[in-house]
This record gives structure tokens, sequence and C-alpha cells, in this order.
């Protein structure tokens, strides 16, 4: 168990700096920190009187840490590895790529490669835990909107950290600095009670299996291309819920009302009537808070970006053209994201909506605002804007996510490919690679069907346009069936053989498997789990 041991605290007011090592709540003629707990949740707030600068706030606790344990310290965002590791176990970030091909690629935007430290500490974000055998000691944030919370691990030191993502804030008033749940328990014990306690459910209940454009089509996407991979869907017997069309459909990133009239003359309103005529749920795809180099809203709108501490534009990374960030505090900015989602599902008619690079929103914190701030403001702005239509969240830090998303993406995009060349294993943490993403779904599971329904990305069974072997596409068939409520693919099925439909058959069985346990443990993944009373182990080759 986890016990408290010290706080540091550090703020400016002025000129003049103030800092504190304490165990004990605290107060100055300036501000009171207040340090409390009350059964499993451990709580310190700060209160001024007048306006201060935050610069550290960091709680220390001690814990016996074994050989045996199992660490899992959940990733940034949707994307980022988020798997359990040993207690030797190091994380790597991005300062071993060269600086020319880091600043060119952006990759330090995808993550948090900017304000975290990587070296011999292992860290996460919102919620981790520790794990002996079926015993986890749990930590948790119950205030991300706040601000985000890191944890991290100093394991041969015996202490675990929580510190607030929270440098430069300043506040005048009451501010909830940190509230972390910390208990001890089962899996199942420790997760509903952490979610209990953030009195977060999931908007719904109904697990969709469908299809979308990406993985077979990527951006070449036409109104011809929809319809066969619509009619290809009438192949099984089995009832789709949602067709969702994935980036391609736009003229360019950011610039929504501008579809591409060579690719989609009839426009987007006549594809979705098309995909509700067969009896499906329309989805579309766009990424609300970003634009590329290349739209017409960045040429025109420059004022609407967000500005780093020198002036310049903040990239969101380089996908497309190279892509920016916009300011969703920009009430121009707010209208025209309103107006676009208005637009889509109340006149073209999607009622599913998959909204992508989300954290980009929230990568340069404000003066007011931390980075949980930003991306809480930014969830409830999307919320509100949807109105009764599905958010399919996806790059996202998942804690803002909770109870807002309907769906939420838990993993990295899948590949065509295994785990790419080995020189791409060496990039950023929320790189392409369908290993990682079946992991990601593995030790994340727990959220589906707490935080939201989790969608783990595609399945890909079809003997086709892939180099993925047998013994991989039934593994991550697998893994998605079981611990996902999203159950998506690209494949056309008129490209399955027999093998292929009696394979989607045989996961449909296993949707409601009870897991068990699962254990990593070199390049082998071990689950127990239970269907149909029945008790099940399987070993996979990672």
């Amino acid at each position: 168990m986890l016990k408290f041991k010290s706080l540091q605290f550090l703020y400016k007011d002025g000129d003049d700096d103030f800092m504190a090592m304490t165990s004990s709540s605290l107060r100055n003629d300036r501000m009171e920190l207040e340090i409390t707990k009350e059964g499993d949740v451990f709580s310190v707030s700060v209160s001024s009187n007048k306006e201060i600068t935050i610069m550290k706030i960091l709680a220390l606790f001690e814990y016996e840490f074994s050989e045996e344990d199992k660490i899992f310290l959940n990733g940034y965002q949707s994307w980022t590895d988020s798997v359990e590791h040993s207690v030797s176990d190091k994380m790597h970030g991005i300062s071993h790529i060269p600086s020319a091909i880091r600043n060119k690629y952006a990759f330090s935007q995808y993550g948090d490669y900017n304000f975290s430290s990587y070296g011999d500490d292992m860290h996460g974000w919102s919620y981790g835990y520790i794990r002996q055998d079926d015993r986890y000691s749990f930590f948790g944030s119950l205030a991300e909107d706040s601000g985000f919370t890191q944890f991290i691990t100093q394991t041969g030191k015996g202490f675990i950290c929580a510190q607030k993502d929270c440098e430069g804030l300043t506040i005048n008033g009451r501010w909830q600095a940190l509230k972390l749940y910390i208990t001890e328990g089962c899996e199942k014990e420790v997760f509903d009670g952490y979610f209990r306690e953030l009195n977060v459910r999931p908007r719904t209940d109904k697990p969709i299996f469908g299809y979308t454009s990406w993985y077979d089509h990527y951006q070449d996407i036409d109104e011809d291309t929809i319809k066969n991979d619509l009619i290809g869907l009438n192949a099984l017997t089995l009832k789709a819920d949602v067709f969702q069309i994935d980036d391609g459909w736009q003229t360019a990133v950011g610039d929504w009302l501008s579809v591409d009239r060579e690719k989609f003359p009839k426009l987007m309103k006549k594809t979705a009537d098309d995909i509700k005529a067969a009896g499906l749920t329309p989805g579309i795809w766009l990424a609300p808070f970003v634009c590329e180099e290349d739209s017409e809203l960045f040429r025109n709108n420059k004022e609407w970006m967000v500005l780093d501490c020198d002036n310049g534009y903040v990239k969101g990374g380089s996908n497309w053209s190279g892509f920016y960030a916009l300011d969703i505090y920009n009430p121009e900015v707010r209208e025209y994201i309103r107006f676009v989602i208005d637009t889509i599902v109340n006149e073209w008619g999607y009622k599913l909506l998959k909204l992508d690079f989300l954290y980009a929103a929230c990568i340069v914190p404000r003066p007011d605002k931390t980075r949980g701030q930003i991306m809480a403001d930014a969830m409830n702005l999307l919320r509100e804007y949807a109105g009764d239509a599905l958010i399919l969240a996806c790059g996202v830090p998942l804690a803002s996510a909770f109870g807002k998303a309907d769906y939420c993406r838990i993993g990295c995009d899948v590949s065509l490919d295994w785990n790419d060349k080995p020189h791409m294993r060496l990039m950023h943490r929320e790189r392409i690679s369908t290993r990682n993403s079946i992991l990601n779904t593995v030790f994340r599971r727990q959220l589906n069907n707490r935080a939201f329904l989790s969608d783990p990305d595609v399945f890909l069974l079809r003997p086709c346009n892939n180099s993925l072997s047998d013994e991989q596409k039934n593994c991550l068939a697998e893994v998605n069936a079981m611990m996902g409520s999203v159950l998506f693919t690209s494949d056309n099925f008129y490209d399955y053989t027999e093998k292929e439909i009696k394979e989607l058959s045989r996961i449909m069985q296993i949707k409601d498997a009870e897991i068990v346990s699962a254990d990593l443990t070199d390049d082998s993944l071990t689950l127990r789990f239970i269907v149909g009373g029945k008790k099940y182990i399987k070993r996979y080759s990672m």
C-alpha cells in the first residue's frame, strides 16, 4: 500500500519564490495549502488571497517494491504504448533520435516529450497500479480536469510520486491540486471503486460492429469505393451497425465543409443517405482541433492558431502537409467547430463522429489553464456541439474522455504488418504498430464499460493487402473481440474465403468473454478467460 511521506510545493509571488517540503497543511499571509485524507481519497488544495503562480506540486509516497511486481502506468494519450512493466524496465523517449529528424517530423508533439523526463524512472498519467499476482495496489487521479497528474515510479528508492502538470499556472482563489484514489484489492474491486469515486459511467451500453474505410484505402477513397465496400457488407449474414468514412473525403484537413468534388461529386449527404438506406449508422472522420498547412483555413485564418512562447504556430505533428493546433478559446474557432459539427450531423446526416488528433487542443498550456483544464474544456465543447450524435474519440488523453466520449480509442493505429521495420521501433511511443495496439487493448481493458466503450482499432482477417500471418490476424481479432466494444474492420467481405468466414464467426462468439488475467513475459502474452462457463488459457507470440 502506498504510504504518504511528504509534499513538495513551489510557487511564485511576483519576484518572490516560496518552497516548502511538508507532510501536513500549512498557510501564510498569501495562501493556504490543505492536505487531507478521507478513506481512500488523498487531497491537496491551494487557496490564495492574491494572484500567485504555481510552479510545482508533487506528493511523495513510500512503496516497498519487489522483483515480482508488475507496474502499469497509463500512457499520455490514446496511441501511447501502455503495458505492464517489470520493476527494472525503462521507457524510451525521443532524445536518441537525431534532432533534424525529430524536428522535421515533429515527434515531440504527439506525446509528453516536451514536459516529461525520460530516464531511469518510469512514468504515466491519470492512473496506474502495481500488481502482484491478482492483488492490485491502485492509484488514480480524481481531478484531471484541474490538470493532468503524472505518476512516477522510483523503484530503486522505494517511492511513487504524484506530480501535477501545472508549471506556470496562475491562480487567485481555490484550486484543487491533487485528488487521488489510493486503494488495494482485486482488479474488479479497485477499478470499480475508482470509477465510483469519479462518478463516471459510460454514456452508452451498445457495442458496435462495422466498417471503416481507412485500413484498406487510406485517403484513396471516392463514391465508388464507398459503394463497393457498402455492398461488401452483404457478403456476410452478420448484421453490421456502423459504416464509417475515414480521412480522404475533404479537400484538406481543417476545410471540413469543402468536400473533394472529384471524389464525391454528389457530396457527403448522398453518401450518408446511401449508408442509411443499407440499414447502417453513417459515421465520418474529422480532426476538429487542427488544420494542415495546405488548408484554406490555415492560409486565411492564422489568427485562429495556438501560439507558442515565441509567437510561432504550434505544430500538432507531421501528418499531411504538417498541421497546427487551433485555439479553442478563440470565439471564431468555437463557432467554426460548432457549425461544422452541426452541418455534418444535422444536414449531412452522420450520427457517429470519429474525432481524431484531439490531444492537439492542449499541447501548450496557458497562464490560466493547465493542459488538463484545456482538454476538459475541449471535450465539453465537442460533447455540447455533437448533441445526441455518438462520439468516437481518438488521439486523446484518456481521462479527459471519461464519461464524455461514447466510444474511445485505447491504442495506436494498427499496421498492415506486425511491428514495422526495426528502425521504426525506435520512434516515438505513439507510432503505428499492430503489436502495440493489441497490448494497449489488453492492458487498458479495465476502461471498457467503465469509462466509455473501448475502441481497440480494427481487426484484419482478409487474405490480401496485408502481411500479417494467420496467427497474428487471429490474435488481433480475438483480443479486440474479447476486450473492446467497437469491433470494426476495413475488410471487404467479398475477399473472404471459407476460412475467414469461419474465423469471423468464431470471434463473434467470444465477445462476452470474461478476462481472468493477462500476463506479458518477454514476447509471450498469456490470457486466461472464461466463455460460456468454460475456462481457457491462450498464449500468443508477441
